[in-house]
């Protein structure tokens, strides 16, 4: 099998995954929230794979879980939000992935993805949902801060499974991750 097509089936079970774990095992949190557990397998894709895995992760996994649940309702603002999310964590990850102090490198990562999150959720989501639902920004933002802690808290919870999966990640796909 080639390297694009095992590229191409791993993002696919990438996709899968966060699928599977958003619909499967939802943790509530906040009244009518629940964690996302989907974000676990972004996180790691953004880890390994760099950013436009963790983009298509992310986003895929949204659409599809979308239309399996409510159609397309949310999903735009979200699935935006995760572009976004994607790629800032996804480029923070390859940028620190040489990094030789790992607690420096889980730093760096834990303060793009606060600052991802705010900025994929509080503002992408928001602005998008703004302009479909015609609601004024604060108050979708309001709406939105509990997606941003419980994405947040999935994404930190995430990295130390990141890196307990490095001997199975290199092992397996090695030659398509961002670093060795």
């Amino acid at each position: 099998m080639g390297k694009a097509t095992r590229k191409l089936c791993l993002l696919a079970m990438g996709t899968a995954l966060f699928v599977v774990l958003s619909l499967c095992l939802q943790v509530p949190v906040f009244e009518n929230y629940y964690l996302c557990l989907g974000y676990v397998p972004m996180m790691v894709f953004c880890y390994y794979f760099g950013p436009a895995a963790g983009m298509t992760v992310g986003c895929g996994g949204v659409i599809l879980y979308c239309l399996l649940i409510n159609g397309l309702r949310g999903m735009p603002g979200w699935a935006a939000g995760n572009l976004l999310i994607g790629l800032v964590v996804g480029l923070t990850c390859r940028i620190t992935a040489q990094m030789k102090n790992r607690g420096a490198r889980h730093l760096l990562l834990a303060v793009s993805v606060v600052v991802a999150v705010a900025v994929g959720i509080l503002g992408v989501k928001s602005a998008v949902e703004m302009l479909l639902y015609a609601q004024p920004i604060w108050l979708r933002m309001g709406k939105n801060l509990y997606a941003f802690a419980a994405d947040v808290v999935v994404l930190l919870v995430s990295l130390p499974i990141c890196a307990s999966l490095e001997k199975v990640i290199y092992g397996k796909f090695g030659d398509l991750c961002i670093t060795r």
